[in-house]
């Protein structure tokens, strides 16, 4: 009788774009890459009834801020994390070739797969209990190496190691392919989102023979993959400098007690004094009404991503929201960011956060692309794209002026003057752009539309792709 399979569950954090994994054997359990909010980990340990003995790092991340060692320090289980990582906390070290035993059945081998990091390891699992005696692959945790349709960007650790990472990349992904079976399944941490990928799939599921029919790492040449992978690569959040620091020295678990609450006046004091007062809402909400000076990061987008890439590191952050409940929420993708406790928040209406101060309510209009089209035949306006340049490069409206987002806050004095409208490809960018250019005075439309319409519409374009 063959027995019954192993269980994992993957825990996604589709607002950095990354998964975290739990497998287990219905008695004990191990973890790969958690982020920092362990509650959600603890939470599914007591849901299916298993005890975790180990936690695996695949490499040193530079997207998130790691829960590995909270996690292992609250669980007692060990915390597997590469033994060249310089970390200046307690650890198992594990090195390439060594296979661990997590209970009766899984059997876990590491797979050195630099690339992503010099340090990067993969997690093979097999399952001891196949029926061949032999044990089975099932899966193999490929963290930043292989990834659906993709492998882990190449460049994070600085230009000068980026030609060596990317053809080391190509080998580890190689690796993987030549040492597993091809219905092994693929489970990366990376690539549903995060910019730690070299590009981004559609695909939510794949196996080692999937990846090898379409891949590029794996049906290209390596002088071919290395030169579309680089050519390919665009801007990442600034917010990524804080993150190997942050997890090499040993995150703790974070707070996520509820701040202070402030009221009218403190908020207008701190934006005042320069420090970020943040509104959670979404952009419909914000542009008819906000506090003046007040920044607008919705929680219906990517909210941790940008607001890490934009803000100076360590401005105090105020959080208004229109429940606890949101607030809460940011206070979660914060901490995944580094970002460990807000100055203080404010729940309600935007009413209620200017009562009894002399101020009222600012607001922008929004409009659609088709209205960019019929405003250009009446005036001169200036059309603001705050996509990122290679976005703008492949196809922009003729005469747009490009300033990206995450370079907006520093350079709002190349701005032209007179009348703005803003855009990006969605509509959050150019959300976040405008409540930055409304907070300096200036005149703006803010664009709510897919960049899709502007053909539609008849806006010209140019580019690479128009």
């Amino acid at each position: 009788m063959s027995a019954p399979d192993l269980t994992i569950v993957p825990i996604e954090t589709p607002t950095l774009g990354d998964r975290s994994y739990l497998a287990h054997d219905g008695e004990v359990a191990l973890v790969v890459d958690p982020q920092r909010d362990i509650d959600r980990v603890l939470s599914l340990l007591e849901e299916h009834g298993v005890r975790l003995t180990h936690v695996f790092e695949t490499h040193i991340h530079n997207d998130y801020v790691t829960g590995g060692l909270a996690l292992a320090e609250r669980t007692g289980a060990a915390y597997l994390v590469n033994g060249e990582d310089p970390v200046s906390f307690a650890r198992t070290p594990i090195a390439d070739g060594e296979v661990v035993a997590v209970g009766e059945r899984m059997r876990v081998t590491a797979l050195a797969t630099p690339g992503h990091t010099f340090t990067h390891l993969s997690y093979a699992l097999a399952d001891a209990a196949a029926d061949d005696g032999q044990g089975a692959d099932v899966a193999v945790f490929s963290g930043g190496s292989l990834l659906f349709g993709a492998t882990g960007r190449p460049d994070l650790l600085g230009e000068e190691h980026t030609h060596d990472l990317v053809r080391a990349q190509h080998a580890s992904a190689r690796r993987l392919a030549d040492t597993l079976s091809d219905d092994a399944e693929v489970l990366p941490t990376h690539g549903f989102g995060s910019f730690c990928s070299a590009t981004q799939s559609e695909a939510t599921a794949s196996t080692i023979g999937q990846e090898k029919q379409a891949n590029p790492v794996l049906v290209q040449d390596e002088e071919t993959y290395v030169r579309e992978l680089l050519a390919g690569l665009s801007a990442y959040p600034a917010y990524y400098a804080h993150m190997a620091p942050a997890n090499l020295a040993g995150p703790v678990e974070p707070d996520l007690s509820t701040p202070a609450q402030a009221d009218p006046h403190e908020l207008r004091r701190r934006i005042d004094a320069g420090e970020w007062v943040v509104d959670l809402r979404n952009r419909t909400v914000f542009a008819a009404g906000h506090v003046p000076g007040s920044l607008n990061f919705g929680l219906d987008g990517g909210f941790a991503t940008y607001l890490g890439w934009l803000v100076e590191w360590g401005t105090p952050l105020t959080l208004l929201g229109e429940t606890a409940e949101d607030v809460a929420t940011a206070q979660r993708e914060l901490v995944r960011i580094g970002i460990d406790r807000p100055a203080a928040a404010a729940t309600g209406k935007p009413e209620d956060w200017v009562a009894g101060t002399s101020h009222e309510l600012a607001s922008f209009p929004t409009a659609t692309f088709a209205d960019l089209a019929q405003v250009r035949h009446h005036r001169t306006v200036t059309v603001l794209d705050v996509r990122r340049a290679d976005e703008h490069d492949a196809s922009r409206i003729d005469g747009a002026v490009n300033i990206p987002l995450h370079e907006l806050p520093t350079r709002l004095a190349d701005v032209p003057a007179g009348e703005l409208w803003v855009h990006c490809a969605g509509g959050y960018r150019a959300s976040v752009a405008a409540s930055f250019l409304s907070a300096a005075g200036r005149p703006l439309v803010a664009v709510d539309d897919s960049f899709d319409q502007v053909a539609e519409v008849g806006l010209p374009t140019v580019g690479r792709d128009a």
